[in-house]
């Protein structure tokens, strides 16, 4: 707010402390990251929270663009994302009921822990090869992904499940006999096995969509990234694909990208120069579990270092 020109020095003095108050407030909301873990926080022990890059064809991984959006506010039904990946193209189609969040994504990362874990034990003959169809419990999921028992958690469920259902990803060869094409869905079916005497989901039917289970099932050791549990509390969309594009291609190092191209790899329809200011703002608060956030100057303009703390840590404390 600029004050230069008002002659009254009281009045100045009043909205310069108002809008100091107010910069405050916006730094204070800006501080973390991470919403409060919910009350009785515990992961289950025969879950271990990883990230997967099942690739969805020839390779093609889905941690490094998005298919999905990442606001919960925005429906997005019937919308059409377009990510260029190499010679080919990732084209994610949303159904009727909107396209699934970020956040819907966490049902899908569960049931490829799942699949994973039980695929782990069928090759070490400590058990059957797994079902392609996923069955969790309301409360499994909820305690899973980190929310709340209450419910609107059992009405998200419910309305994720349609959002995954009708989400598909397609891929476009861009030279041909580049790479096969196909469509693929972000989970083939569900059907709810149970609900309780309120009408709440009880248990679920998930059918785990063939490219998912073979990317899994027919790799002896599937790529598999270790998830800090704090990802489920991570609570802006913008910021849990940052630690998703961080795990993936920082690793244990770091890694940088022009904010240009992570603008483009998000699929955000925020206007570019809002983006940035979203990313500035995560970019000050640098508590992303993990990983340290720091813009630097790039040629062609901004960019962004994701750097993995560990390694920092360890020189602070060998010094």
């Amino acid at each position: 707010m600029d004050t230069s020109k008002i002659a009254d020095p009281i009045l100045r003095a009043s909205l310069e402390h108002i809008g100091d108050m107010l910069k405050e407030q916006a730094e204070k909301a800006a501080a973390t990251i991470l919403r409060e873990p919910p009350a009785n926080d515990n992961q289950p022990d025969f879950f271990v929270p990883s990230v997967y890059d099942v690739p969805v064809k020839d390779g093609i991984g889905l941690m490094d663009v998005a298919v999905f959006r990442l606001s919960k506010s925005q429906k997005r039904a019937g919308e059409i994302l377009h990510h260029q990946y190499g010679d080919a193209i990732i084209e994610v189609r949303s159904g009727p009921d909107g396209l699934a969040t970020i956040y819907d994504y966490d049902i899908v990362l569960m049931m490829i822990s799942q699949l994973a874990e039980e695929a782990k034990f069928h090759r070490q003959g400590r058990g059957p090869l797994p079902p392609k169809v996923f069955r969790p419990h309301a409360s499994e999921v909820f305690k899973f992904i980190r929310v709340e028992h209450g419910g609107a958690s059992y009405h998200y469920l419910e309305q994720a499940l349609d959002r995954l259902k009708g989400t598909s990803i397609k891929i476009i060869a861009t030279r041909q006999r580049a790479r096969r094409a196909g469509t693929f869905s972000l989970i083939s079916d569900y059907e709810i096995v149970s609900r309780t005497e309120t009408g709440r989901i009880a248990s679920v039917d998930i059918v785990i969509p063939d490219w998912i289970y073979a990317g899994v099932i027919a790799h002896k050791m599937p790529e598999v990234l270790t998830m800090n549990p704090d990802y489920f509390l991570i609570e802006k969309g913008l910021a849990r694909f940052l630690y998703r594009l961080a795990r993936k291609a920082a690793g244990q190092g770091e890694a940088i990208y022009s904010l240009q191209s992570i603008y483009a790899r998000t699929g955000s329809t925020r206007a570019f120069k809002k983006f940035c200011f979203d990313l500035r703002a995560l970019v000050r608060a640098n508590d992303l579990p993990d990983y340290a956030l720091e813009l630097i100057d790039g040629a062609e303009g901004g960019l962004l270092r994701m750097t993995h703390r560990a390694p920092a840590l360890a020189e602070a404390s060998a010094a």
